[in-house]
């Protein structure tokens, strides 16, 4: 039988419309096992260590107290206990602010430990740098003069340097015995300038304000003086300077007109005050504004490694604490875990119909991706956080429908601004569709509902895309 010249160029295209989407279909299915173990992150055992000392430092971590005081102790119990150690314990080394963990190898007969020294964010960075570090924690991002100071060696802003730990909200609190409930970042600059000093004047209670700080070397510090104080104002002379977070809530509660910031793991049994940024809500510090970092002061914890791990207890750790399981640890010492989770929010009325009528019956999820600064390109969280929601995806089955809805700040018109809040909800689309994942609707609403002022640093926080599932 003779087969008609153009059935036979159907077959052929045919044919390599086949080839070319087993191809796509095959390309998906690696990137999504690279995805899965990557947030799996498998560690393996200590069997076949070798070292001849009986005592072996596998590796150091310098920087934040924020980290260092009780999450990163706590993340390296977790990694010497999967990977079998015994006896895994946390030892103080007789001096202020430094530990080291320690698992026993009994079939080996060794003990393995990691040195923690938690004297501050920038403390890291000279560690990392002199080589006494080989990984830097730090409560803050790096700055511009540490990246250019590393450049010869690491690229700081790479994802392969750059891997954040977790979220924390900066927590403002106060004595509980104060009225007062929530702040402006504008009243918190007045009062830590000492241009407020006393608690009547912002309609609290007639007492004269104590002012509780961090101290220069800590992030924490680092981010209150970007997020708050800025150009505008400078910390008052006489602002109480702490090392410990714990010390400067005992502060608080022991002064009626005390105030202070800390990470939200240290809050203890101080009173949390809501904060607004701008024209924005004012919100207190919880599970969803500050894991979608829409809360005025939430800040980024991060671990810094040279690009080049060449420790591979170092890649491995790094690995170990994006995981699931590492990320269990994170939420377990008080601050915000990246993993997703699904949560139900009460909406206002003030948003479009169309917005409320596309979310009605779907629940919100735990991340919001956001972007390199000037740029539609997703930063590195939101490239990990590509990863989680696939997990995630896949843990709830293939019944669910996404959806991505980008916003943004302002710009010369309205149709402009919509129009790149729907390009950054296209870019969040387009690296789920590598893994095989094609959300169900992908709008855009510009400059509506913003999180952060206009004006200033933080207006970049309003650039993001918001995850729903139904």
């Amino acid at each position: 039988m003779l087969i008609k010249p153009h059935f036979l160029l159907f077959l052929v295209s045919f044919f390599f419309l086949a080839c070319a989407n087993a191809s796509v279909s095959n390309q998906q299915e690696i990137r999504w096992s690279q995805a899965m173990t990557a947030i799996d992150a498998p560690v393996t055992s200590f069997d076949g260590f070798q070292s001849n000392d009986s005592l072996v430092t596998l590796f150091t971590i310098h920087g934040s107290n924020t980290v260092g005081e009780s999450l990163a102790p706590n993340m390296l119990i977790s990694y010497l206990k999967s990977k079998g150690a015994k006896n895994v314990r946390l030892q103080a080394s007789g001096v202020a602010n430094e530990s080291v963990v320690k698992g026993d190898l009994p079939a080996l007969g060794k003990t393995v430990q990691v040195a923690i020294a938690a004297h501050g964010s920038s403390t890291g960075f000279k560690g990392l740098m002199n080589g006494s570090a080989d990984v830097w924690a730090s409560s803050r991002r790096a700055k511009e003069k540490e990246v250019q100071a590393a450049i010869e060696v690491s690229n700081l802003l790479e994802p392969e340097s750059e891997h954040v730990l977790g979220i924390d909200g900066l927590a403002i609190v106060v004595n509980p015995s104060n009225s007062i409930s929530s702040l402006s970042k504008h009243q918190l600059g007045l009062i830590y300038s000492g241009e407020v000093k006393n608690w009547s004047e912002i309609g609290g209670p007639n007492l004269p304000i104590s002012l509780f700080a961090r101290d220069e070397n800590s992030g924490t510090w680092d981010s209150f003086k970007n997020m708050v104080l800025g150009n505008r104002f400078k910390l008052s002379e006489q602002a109480n300077r702490f090392e410990s977070s714990e010390k400067l809530v005992a502060n608080v509660l022991q002064k009626p007109g005390g105030i202070g910031f800390i990470g939200m793991a240290f809050v203890g049994k101080s009173k949390l005050l809501a904060i607004s940024d701008g024209p924005t809500q004012a919100f207190k510090p919880s599970q969803l504004t500050v894991a979608t970092e829409d809360y005025a002061l939430s800040r980024r914890l991060f671990f810094y490694t040279h690009s080049q791990i060449k420790n591979d207890y170092v890649k491995e750790f790094i690995r170990f604490s994006q995981s699931i399981q590492g990320q269990k640890v994170v939420r377990d010492e008080g601050f915000i875990s990246q993993n997703v989770e699904s949560m139900n929010v009460g909406l206002a009325q003030n948003l479009p119909d169309d917005y409320l009528n596309m979310v009605k019956g779907a629940k919100r999820l735990s991340i919001n991706f956001r972007f390199q600064e000037g740029s539609a390109k997703l930063d590195n969280k939101a490239l990990k956080d590509i990863q989680r929601l696939a997990y995630y995806i896949r843990e709830q089955g293939a019944d669910s429908e996404l959806l991505l809805i980008g916003f943004g700040d302002k710009r010369k018109n309205e149709h402009r601004s919509k129009l790149l809040s729907k390009l950054r909800a296209m870019a969040v689309r387009r690296e789920l569709a590598r893994l095989g994942i094609y959300p169900q609707e992908t709008t855009g609403y510009g400059d509506f509902n913003p999180v952060a002022s206009f004006d200033g640093a933080s207006r970049v926080k309003n650039r993001r895309v918001e995850v729903w599932m139904r």
